[in-house]
């Protein structure tokens, strides 16, 4: 059976739910109970909540990827809409896949199954095509000035930050950031900052 630390501060709906599907769930309410659990547990992927009490969700992250035992476990994290600017960012720290609240439950499972495949091929790092929003179809390339927007975005900055910085209007840096999400074939920022990073088309 596969076993999901999930850690949350709220962890009724899924404790509940997930175990309907094949999984075994474990829970902790912030990042200080995981961890701990992580000392003399194992297990096949973790789902983290971002927003908790004592040690949130990107903290936590960054404590997993430094472990040497847990490094490699992967983890999708559980954020509200409004933190996903915050979220772009923080996909560095080696967030797998990311699902926003409130989401409908095959949603999750659907990610949670993309997420167990890619970890079972023991893959060294997350192939694009594999991504649960990414399309098969061949990608145009992105210009000079839509990749400087791009790294932009991927370090949170919003459109206002990024035209200043730029000098360009707020209206042109819309118009790069739609550019850019059609020819990746995303939909929001967030996916085009993590597809772009597996693909090395904006440096770190």
């Amino acid at each position: 059976m596969t076993t999901v630390l999930l850690v949350d501060d709220n962890p009724k709906y899924l404790k509940d739910a997930l175990p309907y599907y094949g999984y075994e769930v474990h829970t902790a309410m912030d990042g200080v109970q995981a961890m701990r659990l992580l000392e003399h547990n194992r297990f096949d992927i973790i789902l983290l909540d971002v927003m908790m009490p004592n040690m949130n969700g990107w903290d936590t992250l960054k404590e997993i990827r430094k472990n040497v035992e847990t490094k490699d476990v992967p983890v999708i994290m559980i954020t509200a809409v409004n933190e996903e600017q915050k979220m772009v960012a923080g996909l560095k720290n080696g967030a797998d896949d990311y699902i926003i609240k409130p989401f409908i439950l095959p949603n999750l499972l659907a990610r949670m199954e993309a997420v167990l495949r890619r970890s079972r091929r023991q893959a060294k790092e997350i192939i694009p095509h594999n991504l649960p929003f990414s399309s098969d179809e061949p990608l145009q390339s992105l210009t000079t000035r839509e990749k400087e927007v791009l790294k932009m975005a991927a370090k949170g900055s919003n459109n206002k930050e990024i035209a200043e910085k730029l000098v360009l209007s707020e209206v042109t840096v819309k118009s790069h950031m739609n550019s850019i999400f059609k020819k990746l074939k995303v939909t929001n920022r967030t996916q085009a900052v993590l597809l772009a990073m597996q693909l090395n088309l904006i440096e770190n």
